[in-house]
């Protein structure tokens, strides 16, 4: 395929990129991203310049992403940046791109409780896209996020200094270095993906999100398995656990925590999409008004 003129218009490589994609059976919208993201234009603007010529080192970054993007890399990680949950997120291959499915569960907690102050566990954190999410919408609560990964540590840090958002970060595996501080809210979008699975996913993800934030053992059950043993005495009388799952895990994780907690009351979601990708644990009645 030819390059790309050194003076193309955006027209002109809107129409080079979305072909290339096309032949790699990649959805051509993904050029339409790069591009906007890239100048930091919207829909508007990007109309009002189509047919004005792009400078040559706007032309020759534009072509390097398309190429990057057509071996492979999610269009998140070459930006450098991904949304969620109306902010813009820093990401980077240490941490998983946020996905919509995770706004769904940051949407149930905020919408189970209220606005008097509580205290939120975020287990396994990676970017911040949930704690930062949470802590956004609902201020007065208290937030910490913990993360076995250093290097995602780093970002999520990074994350919530640039929304200049107030949480503490634990380096910690599940919960083992987390003060033992009771928590009225535990979150966690842990590894789920068990690693006979792999065959079927889709390669941008296994080939560039990290495989430590992504596969877990027993069928991609070893973290539930263990946050439901560990996280009774971090729990308030009447705490919450919102867990993310795996489309087809709600029947074991729910009788994974129905096990440990047998009176609590346990509800597993479906997204929009149809598939149940949440669960939750309610020790006691949720008080949204602090009565």
């Amino acid at each position: 395929m030819p390059k790309l003129n050194a003076q193309a218009t955006p027209f002109e490589a809107l129409q080079w990129a979305s072909l290339r994609f096309k032949q790699l059976e990649i959805d051509p919208e993904d050029a339409r991203y790069l591009l906007m993201e890239q100048l930091g234009w919207n829909q508007t603007e990007l109309l009002v310049h189509y047919r004005e010529p792009l400078a040559a080192d706007q032309v020759h970054k534009f072509q390097a992403n398309v190429e990057r993007r057509a071996a492979g890399e999610p269009v998140q990680y070459i930006m450098g940046r991904a949304p969620f949950y109306g902010l813009t997120l820093t990401v980077t291959p240490d941490v998983l791109i946020p996905r919509p499915e995770t706004e769904e569960l940051v949407d149930w907690v905020l919408k189970d409780h209220g606005m008097r102050p509580l205290r939120v566990l975020d287990v396994g954190t990676g970017s911040g896209a949930i704690a930062i999410a949470i802590k956004q919408a609902r201020p007065a609560w208290t937030v910490v996020a913990s993360d076995i990964s250093p290097a995602a540590l780093q970002v999520a840090r990074q994350n919530a200094q640039a929304q200049r958002t107030a949480i503490e970060f634990v380096a910690s595996d599940l919960l083992e270095a987390v003060p033992q501080t009771p928590f009225d809210i535990v979150i966690s979008n842990p590894p789920y993906i068990a690693s006979s699975e792999v065959d079927v996913m889709d390669a941008t993800v296994v080939n560039y999100e990290p495989k430590t934030a992504l596969f877990a053992d027993h069928q991609g059950l070893e973290l539930y398995e263990r946050l439901a043993a560990t996280v009774g005495p971090y729990l308030t009388t009447h705490a919450s656990v919102y867990l993310e799952i795996g489309y087809q895990q709600g029947p074991a994780v729910f009788a994974i925590w129905h096990q440990q907690f047998p009176t609590a009351q346990l509800q597993v979601r479906k997204d929009l999409a149809g598939h149940e990708r949440m669960v939750r644990m309610q020790k006691g009645e949720i008080d949204k008004d602090g009565n």
